[in-house]
């Protein structure tokens, strides 16, 4: 007997079923908007692991595990007559269209715009403006007012800088950033010297906004740059574990010096 293919509406009964006060699932339904954040974050971040793996099969689960996380919330929603997962996707499709008048012109979802070719940079600048218009609707009026506070620390950064950027607010050579990164941390020494600790974090934390800055001149992703830095610095440290085992020494006693000649080996054969 074939098994059953599942449908959307399917899910959305599946999550009726777990939040059921009579026979649904204790934790399910002793669960809030808030107390589902942390999974969702999990959720987000192993679809960015899946991606990256180029997995597809992995890929698929992480997306089914995202979807549930919005399935969650709508239900959530409806059970405090707020809103329904209808009317998340109506609102989408609506805002989806509206920012894409090149491609919706009568912002209908079924009209068309025919054969044309809109620059690129033409329809990044029509996107913003009309974010624009939608962040003054809201009483946003400032310009970074919607960027996320639980973004990604090195994230937000770089999409405040962004925003920033595109007022003309911004560098216009990329030397001038890295001699700004060189004052920075000229700035973080003087502070270690004094030994000042709210001032030693507030010098750090320019640097690592100058940082993102520099990766952005570079165009050059922070988060993925510092990921893959992390999976390399993981190789390269599992080297040296896996040659001290083989020597039957642990680690944890290893002199420095030895420790050093191990990572130079590992950069060598891993690089």
């Amino acid at each position: 007997m074939a098994e059953p293919r599942y449908t959307l509406g399917d899910l959305q009964t599946l999550m009726q079923r777990l939040r059921d006060p009579k026979d649904g699932c204790p934790w399910d339904r002793a669960q809030s908007f808030d107390s589902i954040v942390p999974h969702t974050l999990e959720e987000a971040y192993e679809l960015v692991d899946a991606i990256a793996q180029k997995d597809m099969q992995h890929i698929k689960e992480e997306l089914g595990d995202v979807l549930f996380q919005v399935i969650f919330y709508s239900q959530l929603a409806e059970e405090q007559q707020a809103f329904s997962l209808d009317e998340v996707i109506h609102d989408l499709t609506v805002k989806l269209i509206r920012r894409h008048p090149h491609v919706f012109p009568s912002g209908d979802l079924h009209s068309r715009a025919g054969q044309q070719n809109t620059p690129s940079q033409q329809v990044k600048q029509n996107w913003e403006a009309i974010k624009q218009q939608e962040r003054q609707q809201k009483q946003q009026h400032g310009l970074l007012a919607d960027v996320p506070l639980a973004l990604p620390a090195l994230n937000r950064a770089s999409k405040l800088q962004k925003r920033a950027a595109k007022v003309g607010f911004d560098w216009d050579d990329i030397n001038k950033v890295i001699e700004k990164l060189h004052e920075e941390l000229a700035e973080l020494e003087q502070a270690q010297q004094v030994g000042d600790r709210a001032e030693i974090e507030a010098e750090l934390g320019d640097i690592l906004f100058c940082c993102v800055n520099l990766a952005r001149h570079l165009d050059v992703s922070p988060e993925s740059a510092l990921r893959a830095t992390n999976q390399k610095f993981e190789r390269r440290f599992g080297y040296i574990e896996q040659q001290l085992q083989a020597r039957e020494q642990n680690i944890a006693d290893a002199e420095l010096a030895a420790l050093e000649a191990l990572w130079l080996e590992a950069k060598r054969h891993l690089g």
